[in-house]
């Protein structure tokens, strides 16, 4: 299984859902069965590291944050099986750049795996970047919790 997060510029929250999930796929032994991957929909921060702020959360919760940005290319639709969303807009992006219905299909938001998100309205991951340092935790809990329903959807064998 090819998971690639994707948020809007790289640096927040799609290396903290990167991180997270990768922490928890080698706490459950699948580093061989799951490869991870992040990008940004937008090209500002290309080769800049993850946010400060979002690392410094991360590695008080033992979870390291690591790369450098990069932007998202129609090849990342060949190269993972789900490419998935940070909010609605970069959903709209990522399908947007789909070049058919079977790409398509591979873009989910991260949220539809949170089982406490279940039946919520608004499944966007807040982008924490202009805001107080209190909502990088508010993402880490977020991102967490999503990353944890799809490692146990993986798990079990519900995705492809």
């Amino acid at each position: 299984m090819r998971l690639l997060f994707v948020c809007l510029g790289n640096i927040c929250r799609s290396p903290t859902a990167e991180g997270v999930m990768r922490v928890l796929v080698e706490r459950a032994g699948m580093q061989e069965q799951v490869e991870l991957g992040s990008a940004g929909t937008g090209s500002w921060h290309i080769g800049s590291p993850p946010d400060e702020r979002a690392a410094a959360v991360a590695r008080a919760r033992g979870m390291p944050l690591d790369g450098a940005a990069r932007q998202v290319g129609p090849e990342d639709f060949e190269r993972f099986d789900l490419l998935l969303a940070m909010d609605r807009a970069n959903a709209r992006e990522l399908l947007a750049l789909a070049g058919d219905a079977d790409e398509r299909a591979k873009v989910r938001l991260l949220r539809e795996f949170d089982p406490g998100s279940a039946g919520a309205q608004d499944l966007d991951v807040p982008d924490p970047y202009y805001g107080a340092s209190g909502g990088f935790e508010e993402v880490f809990d977020i991102v967490q919790a999503a990353c944890e329903g799809l490692l146990e959807q993986i798990s079990a064998g519900e995705l492809p």
